[in-house]
């Protein structure tokens, strides 16, 4: 009998409706008009200064939600409950037509998004494989091929609802196509483990 292992996943967490209505509601209140700061790459995104979670009862309330699943993931990466700290979070606002171009995050180890409104399926975030280094040099793509997770260049991320929280890894590659719908605002961050120790060679990192 054939088997198929997948060696070396990448994972990614989704948790359903994580904060509830009425903070997302309250997040979006708050923070859908300050964001003033233009996106370098398209007119139709912005972005707030960055926030703490400490910064208000709101953004504290979301970070010990999102903490336990930060936690969680982050046993997977290290086979170890780490103590983690989300270092800094921001609200993007995408309007029709915005888009965010390819990108990943540096000096940390997990990136999150919350979306707080409904997301145009045009508009759902993609996940890209990285370039070179991993793969064959030749391909194999016409109408005839089917993608999957062996081959596939991409992942669209499913539809999402208000309250719902990915995580990933930040070295990821991801990016927003151009928005066909309505305003697409979100709650992004990166989060940092306190320590990572290899057989006693050990670094910690301070937010």
């Amino acid at each position: 009998m054939n088997q198929i292992v997948g060696l070396f996943p990448t994972p990614l967490m989704r948790a359903e409706r994580l904060l509830p209505q009425a903070l997302v509601q309250m997040l979006v209140d708050r923070y859908a008009a300050s964001a003033s700061q233009a996106n370098a790459h398209s007119a139709q995104l912005n972005h707030t200064e960055i926030l703490a979670l400490s910064e208000n009862s709101e953004l504290t309330r979301a970070g010990a939600l999102i903490m336990p699943r930060l936690v969680e993931f982050g046993e997977l990466l290290f086979g170890e409950r780490l103590a983690w700290s989300i270092k800094e979070m921001w609200v993007n606002v995408l309007q029709t037509g915005g888009q965010q171009a390819i990108h990943n995050h540096a000096n940390s180890f997990v990136s999150g998004v919350v979306y707080l409104t409904p997301s145009h399926a045009s508009a759902n975030t993609v996940f890209v494989k990285a370039l070179g280094g991993s793969g064959f040099v030749f391909g194999n793509t016409h109408r005839q091929t089917s993608s999957g997770p062996f081959n596939a260049d991409k992942w669209v991320m499913p539809d999402v609802s208000p309250g719902d929280l990915v995580l990933f890894p930040s070295h990821v590659l991801h990016e927003v196509p151009p928005n066909e719908g309505g305003q697409r605002i979100t709650l992004s961050f990166n989060a940092i483990p306190q320590r990572l120790d290899s057989w006693g060679y050990t670094i910690g990192f301070i937010s």
